[in-house]
């Protein structure tokens, strides 16, 4: 016990001394979390649109006037040919163009029916997807209103009408920011947990201190041990700075239980903490630790659900995803925070994460040799 606590002693004095792993250890949790659910966002607004209107009646005005006082579109060219309006969108100074026919508002109320062209830059294809979707919307709904003030309704309606009531659960406002907070503070606890206990075993080798602890009495899981807790601690440290940041800048607070979260980030930690000794175990140099670490971070993310959702991959990469230890804390983190889920709801996460927190460490223990 005496010789873990020595060891314990070492570790913390070591990381306090580097002033720049305290930087990042706390102030750039602070900073992602601050930046990052605004920059990572799929509400798309200020769509730039350039508008062909050959008709300018009043009717082709009150669509144009929907699209941009809906709030996503933003009118930033006003073209009198297509092939102007086309011209502007290969500059990339529109996104979307919408055409309205000569006639439009003749046809609309002698015919019932006319037709609006819209055309969308689809480099990328998820804005383009959406932009046409808002629009689409918009104008059905301007065209229910034209309807409406054409079509007189009789006193009994015979025609049956469906009243639709929604809800929404969890995340009453929709608001994405509910959504991505919970995933961010999950990849914050991976940084710290993973990056830094990678490069931990590496550091002693380079500066040759490896070679005393080595030909010391010190035991294999004492040595384990002695790079895990730190690093632990860190990671729920830094955990509770999320917490308090999500709480003071979006006015979120968990549904569920704290302890419920702290204790899964514990043992998730406890298992990454894992991995990323057995990684530096294996890598001669911090450069092979931070390549090999950054590989495994950059699948965890993409493989995480923390931008796109797991059910949208491809059916192998959803078979990936179950043995990604980041996807677990993303959807426990949503859980608690969203739903209040308790242990009982997550009793399947638990135990997967504490088989991931047996194997990696024990891998890590059978690994390290004292012959390093």
């Amino acid at each position: 016990m005496r010789t873990l606590k020595f060891l314990l002693k070492k570790e913390f004095l070591q990381i306090f001394r580097d002033k720049l792993i305290l930087r990042m250890i706390f102030a750039l949790p602070v900073i992602q979390l601050i930046i990052l659910p605004y920059a990572a966002t799929y509400e798309i607004k200020n769509i730039t649109l350039s508008v062909v209107d050959h008709d300018h009646s009043e009717y082709s005005r009150k669509l144009i006037n929907n699209l941009t006082a809906s709030g996503y579109f933003l009118l930033v060219d006003y073209s009198k040919t297509y092939a102007y309006a086309l011209d502007q969108v290969e500059k990339d100074k529109a996104d979307l163009i919408v055409e309205i026919p000569e006639g439009f508002e003749r046809d609309l109320i002698r015919e019932d029916e006319t037709k609006v062209l819209i055309a969308a830059n689809a480099i990328s294809g998820q804005t383009a997807g959406l932009a046409v979707a808002y629009a689409n919307s918009i104008i059905k709904d301007f065209n229910n209103d034209v309807r409406s003030q054409w079509i007189q309704q009789p006193r009994l309606n015979a025609i049956p009408v469906i009243d639709i009531t929604s809800s929404n659960w969890f995340n009453v406002q929709m608001d994405y920011k509910y959504f991505i907070v919970p995933g961010i503070l999950a990849l914050l606890v991976t940084l710290v947990g993973f990056l830094m206990s990678s490069l931990n075993i590496v550091k002693e080798k380079e500066v040759g201190t490896i070679e005393q602890l080595n030909v010391s009495p010190i035991k294999k899981y004492q040595f384990i041990l002695s790079k895990l807790i730190p690093f632990w601690v860190l990671g729920l440290f830094v955990l509770t700075i999320g917490f308090l940041i999500s709480f003071i800048v979006y006015g979120i607070c968990p549904a569920g239980s704290f302890w419920v979260g702290y204790l899964f980030a514990g043992i998730y930690l406890i298992a990454l903490l894992g991995f990323g000794l057995l990684t530096s175990i294996y890598a001669d140099t911090q450069q092979q630790a931070m390549f090999i670490s950054y590989f495994f971070m950059l699948i965890f993310i993409l493989l995480g659900g923390l931008f796109a959702p797991i059910e949208n991959m491809p059916g192998w990469a959803q078979y990936l995803t179950y043995v990604n230890p980041v996807r677990y804390l993303i959807e426990a983190m949503r859980m608690i925070v969203l739903k209040g889920s308790g242990f009982w709801d997550l009793r399947y996460h638990f135990l997967i994460i504490t088989v991931f927190a047996i194997v990696f460490n024990g891998l890590a223990i059978w690994k390290y040799k004292k012959t390093i």
